[in-house]
């Protein structure tokens, strides 16, 4: 049994946590809005809200300097409410998930994903692997943890939790190598870049032979230094100049494709052998007819595949033609994740790059995604330009911000301008444009923090979508 060290606190009621404590998750900038104080007050309100006194909490972290310091602190404020923490320490946060859906415990990761160096934050799970948001017990934890930092300590539960460490890479890797069998695909030389972040751990345990026997994979390392400033680019793969070096590597190699993972490790971005990205939504096309088929194989009528709103209507097209069924979705973890759940769906994906598995406990995981686009390449021998090519038969626009005031305003100018019988409207997530001969579409999404109206579209060429794309974004910036 070990304990930390209580800190010793005086009372700060200055700190507003509602400006760490997000819709989602927990972010903030390093000894500002997240500080190893406030994190010790949440992971004892983490405790009580949950009701987790006398059971196990998992604790681990990225490879941000401060990871390891607010992992202690979390444990030291949730082991003095009655909690029994197991310090996961260095963890990708899909390795979280596996870790609180294979023990059934509640647990958190100490990440700030794909910013800056600056950051940290707090993502957290219930036990299963479902996750925490403001909708389901963020706010309330916010709240007790400011009644702590108010009060100046945690108060301490009649019995204190213990301490320990517990590692869990080496069944993450056997897990995920269960549920896609690589050992019989052609021979790949894939790049892989981290950013200096989680997947340069991960990487070499799943996809190489740290730990298991090797598989039929040459992997070229980019940037696989665990290092939390970031010496080489952001490890933000959704950011086109953040895939230049993968890009360059995967054709000066001569390699099948590259792989790009964000600085947790849960989203993966695909790179084909000519260096051109592999769309998201292309992704989701490939793994959902791989989903499917195992279902069907499986007994399964018609397997559920999740898509959100703007991920290309080549996916559903997909599903529908593959015998499965399409659920169309808002955009954002948190409503996949209760989706999946309540459907029963086999996968999911988004045009961000987050990809969910009901054989991953409904969450998200990049890695999973990449072995399962490494398979389907390894079966066949077309190189994956045109095996890709199959899943995007649509021109899409991408994401466009535009830096509106009135937003609303801006939307009623859109709709009074393109409204008519041969346009068809809903309101789902923002508001969404679709041609009734579905030759096109483009969706409107207001931020919810910042004063920007996203623009996504697709057509069913390039000329068709630059002249709605055009249109639409002069009306918006009228």
């Amino acid at each position: 049994m070990t304990h930390q060290t209580p800190v010793n606190q005086q009372p700060s009621e200055t700190i507003d946590l509602t400006a760490s404590f997000k819709a989602y998750d927990v972010r903030g900038i390093v000894g500002e809005t997240i500080t190893e104080q406030t994190v010790r007050a949440t992971g004892a309100a983490f405790v009580d809200v949950l009701d987790l006194a006398g059971q196990t909490v998992l604790v681990g972290g990225d490879m941000r300097p401060s990871s390891p310091a607010f992992a202690k602190a979390f444990a030291a404020g949730a082991a003095a409410r009655g909690a029994d923490v197991q310090l996961l320490d260095l963890i990708s946060t899909d390795e979280l998930y596996f870790a609180c859906g294979t023990k059934d415990a509640a647990g958190v990761t100490f990440t700030a994903s794909h910013n800056p160096a600056e950051y940290n934050g707090i993502k957290m799970s219930r036990a299963g692997a479902v996750p925490v948001s403001s909708e389901s017990g963020l706010n309330e934890i916010r709240e007790a943890a400011e009644r702590y930092l108010a009060a100046g300590d945690v108060e301490p539960a009649a019995r204190r939790g213990t301490i320990g460490v517990t590692d869990v890479l080496a069944d993450y890797a056997a897990y995920l190598r269960s549920l896609v069998d690589l050992t019989g695909i052609r021979p790949l030389k894939v790049v892989v870049d981290a950013g200096n972040g989680m997947a340069g751990m991960t990487t070499p345990a799943v996809l190489g032979d740290a730990i298991l026997p090797a598989l039929p994979l040459t992997i070229v390392p980019l940037y696989f230094e665990l290092d939390g400033s970031f010496p080489n680019h952001p490890a933000n793969p959704l950011e086109p100049e953040n895939l230049r070096d993968l890009q360059a590597a995967v054709v000066e190699h001569g390699a099948d494709l590259g792989l790009a993972f964000d600085g947790d490790a849960d989203r993966c971005f695909v790179i084909d052998e000519k260096g051109e990205p592999v769309s998201p939504s292309a992704v989701t096309g490939l793994v959902a007819k791989r989903e499917i088929a195992r279902a069907q194989a499986a007994g399964e009528e018609h397997p559920v595949i999740i898509h959100n709103l703007i991920t290309s209507r080549a996916v559903p097209e997909l599903v529908e033609r593959e015998g499965g069924r399409p659920v169309r979705t808002r955009v954002g973890h948190s409503f996949i994740k209760a989706v999946m759940a309540t459907e029963g769906a086999v996968f999911g994906g988004e045009h961000s790059a987050h990809y969910y598995f009901r054989d991953f406990f409904n969450a998200d995981t990049g890695m999973l995604a990449a072995m399962h686009v490494l398979a389907a390449l390894g079966e066949q021998d077309r190189p994956l330009s045109e095996l890709g090519a199959e899943y995007e038969p649509y021109v899409s626009s991408g994401e466009i911000n535009s830096t509106v005031e009135d937003k609303a305003g801006a939307v009623d100018r859109v709709r009074a301008d393109v409204a008519g019988d041969d346009v068809v409207i809903d309101e789902l997530d923002g508001t969404t444009f679709s041609a009734a001969d579905g030759s096109w579409w483009f969706n409107l999404r207001p931020s919810n923090t910042e004063p920007f109206l996203r623009y996504n579209g697709e057509a069913a060429d390039r000329a068709l979508m630059e002249r709605i794309r055009d249109r639409v974004l002069a009306l918006v910036r009228a």
